[in-house]
C-alpha cells in the first residue's frame, strides 16, 4: 500500500508555504516603511484559496448549472492593505500593525511546523514499529 504524503500531512505543508510567503510580504512592508508612496500589501488566506480553486475545473452536467466563468480575483493573492492613518508622503505602512501581524504569523508558522513535525514522527514510528 502506497503512502500519500498529501493526505498524510493533512495540509500542514501547504500552510507552511502560505505562512512563509506571508512572512516575506510582511517583511517587505517593514523594510519599506520609510519609502514614499509605498502601499502596504498582505496575503489573505481567502484570496489564496480563491486562486487555487480557480485552477479546478467545474463539471456542468446539466444546462441549469451555474457557470463558473467570469470569476476574478487578485492574480497572485496579494492585496493592498487599507491604512488607518496614511502618512503625508503616501506610505500606508503602519509599523506597529506590521510587527504585530508578523509576530502572529510567526506563531502560526511555528504551530503548523509543530503539527507537521508530529505527523512525520508518527509516520516514522509506524514505519519502524516503535
Amino acid at each position: 500500500m502506497a503512502i500519500s504524503f498529501a493526505s498524510a500531512f493533512a495540509g500542514h505543508d501547504k500552510t507552511l508555504e502560505f505562512r512563509s510567503a506571508r512572512a516575506a510580504v510582511l517583511a517587505n512592508n517593514i523594510a519599506n516603511a520609510d519609502t514614499p508612496n509605498y502601499k502596504a500589501r498582505d496575503i489573505s488566506f481567502d484570496s489564496l484559496l480563491n486562486n487555487e480553486s480557480k485552477k479546478l475545473q467545474l463539471a456542468g452536467t446539466n444546462s441549469r448549472h451555474i457557470s463558473a466563468e467570469g470569476f476574478s480575483g487578485e492574480p497572485d493573492g496579494l492585496l493592498y492593505r487599507n491604512a488607518n492613518q496614511p502618512s503625508l508622503d503616501g506610505n500606508t505602512v503602519d509599523m506597529q500593525r506590521e510587527q504585530a501581524e508578523y509576530a502572529q504569523n510567526s506563531l502560526q508558522f511555528d504551530t503548523s511546523f509543530m503539527f507537521l513535525d508530529r505527523k512525520i514522527n508518527g509516520m516514522k514510528k509506524a514505519l519502524t514499529g516503535n
